[in-house]
């Protein structure tokens, strides 16, 4: 029986990757390398197309190496204690602009997001496959990814509220500012990460295959569950990778810059806050909603279509800055969805990891939960790459200044532009949850 300080502790882990991480990663990054750092919006595309494929080879040999892994600390904990320190020192590094022309900049953005990729993954393809070893019972199952949910939304909305009054805290030149922060909050990670390696216990001994084999990768994509929850896994990245990566230019440019109201700063990280608190709420609820529902699969299905009607409903508010409350009131109800459906994913893949050890003998738990990984990056690395991508369509350019450094043309923000940068926001999104509706009826797993 697992007791409530592990269940804290594994919360801190995705804490850590998911609240501090990869949410700065998703929703700072692609206004921080186009307007901060000085990349062309071409360099910010290609340099996450590029390091979705580096994660195509990287996550699943991770999770084949984590499951062939022993030690004292077990399985998987070891890459959590090992990697914790590393994990938030490169994430560090990667918020700092170093003083080099346009050629270095991308060298240095290029291998440190390579790197960043290569370290989340060594240290969040062994945590999400720990669920599959901390406990076999069930309904237990669902309390670990409930309790990670809410670690990872709770964190998500402490960073995201507190980003703007630390940026002014630091002071300086923004270059400056996410310097400090990213050393601040690589910190944090760091220690989350450690605590987590050190609080949580592996109780079930993974049926190893001893000798590595490309058959269990070919047995991956003759396993009917893994595939549709792994189509499921990139939509929600992509539901949120659009909303994230395009809700800074959303503030900027829909909305003519931050909104303040009675004294609150609501610029971009904290208007998606709003949406971080509900997650927390409702990630918490998801394992009694999933039982009032009667299976996760349904109880998916129910929260993405909240999603769905909740994101169309945002695209007929006015892109008026006196809309702000109705704006905050959409997004609070669409995460009403994501927190239902967000704990049920890791659960389903703890499923689909028993599915594929009773079918074939042994155990590809890391291998099954990388692929989770994957689809976390591959879905929100693409959707940021797709948002600089269609802003470049819709007529976004950049130029450069008397200084050397490049930056979004205001000329070039037109009409298209803003709608294309709503439609980001809502129709795209949209339409996505409704592609998981389809993928999570045709689920063969009915637990």
């Amino acid at each position: 029986m697992a007791t409530l300080k592990e269940k804290i502790g594994y919360a801190l882990g995705d804490a850590a990757a998911g609240g501090i991480t990869w949410k700065i990663m998703s929703i700072a990054f692609p206004l921080f390398f186009t307007n901060v750092f000085g990349l062309t919006f071409a360099d910010a595309a290609t340099l996450m197309l590029i390091a979705r494929m580096f994660d195509v080879v990287t996550d699943p040999l991770m999770g084949s190496l984590a499951d062939r892994t022993q030690s004292k600390w077990g399985t998987y904990r070891p890459w959590l204690i090992i990697g914790a320190i590393p994990f938030g020192l490169i994430f560090a590094l990667l918020l700092y602009t170093p003083d080099f022309g346009p050629v270095g900049k991308r060298v240095w953005a290029y291998s440190l997001y390579l790197l960043m990729m290569a370290m989340y993954t060594a240290v969040n393809v062994p945590y999400g496959s720990l669920l599959g070893v901390m406990t076999d019972d069930d309904n237990e199952k669902n309390q670990f990814s409930s309790f990670r949910m809410v670690g990872a939304y709770a964190m998500g909305f402490i960073t995201l509220l507190s980003f703007p009054y630390l940026q002014r805290m630091v002071g300086g030149t923004e270059q400056h500012q996410y310097a400090v922060l990213g050393a601040f909050f690589g910190f944090i990670a760091a220690a989350g990460t450690l605590a987590c390696g050190l609080m949580t216990k592996e109780r079930l001994k993974p049926v190893r295959a001893e000798k590595f084999s490309f058959k269990q990768f070919g047995d991956l994509f003759k396993n009917k569950p893994w595939i549709i929850l792994t189509l499921i896994g990139i939509c929600t990245n992509f539901f949120n990778g659009f909303r994230y990566a395009v809700a800074g230019y959303m503030l900027e440019y829909c909305l003519h810059g931050d909104v303040t109201v009675s004294g609150l700063i609501i610029n971009y990280t904290v208007f998606m806050t709003f949406g971080e608190l509900t997650c927390m709420i409702f990630g918490g609820v998801s394992p009694s909603f999933t039982k009032m529902i009667g299976s996760k699969r349904m109880a998916f299905m129910a929260a993405a279509l909240i999603c769905v009607v909740f994101s169309i409903a945002y695209f007929f508010v006015p892109m008026d800055p006196s809309y702000i409350w109705v704006m905050v009131a959409l997004v609070v109800l669409t995460s009403i969805g994501i927190g239902l459906y967000s704990p049920l994913l890791w659960s389903m893949y703890a499923d689909v990891a028993d599915y594929a050890t009773e079918k074939n003998g042994t155990s590809s738990t890391g291998l099954i939960f990388s692929s989770g990984t994957m689809a976390q990056k591959f879905g929100t690395a693409i959707s940021g790459s797709l948002v600089a991508l269609f802003l470049g369509i819709a007529g976004a350019s950049m130029i450069t200044d008397d200084m050397g450094n490049t930056m979004v043309d205001p000329a070039s923000i037109t009409d298209s532009v803003l709608t294309m940068v709503w439609s980001l926001f809502s129709i795209f999104p949209a339409v996505i949850a409704g592609l998981i509706i389809l993928l999570c009826w045709i689920y063969p797993i009915k637990k």
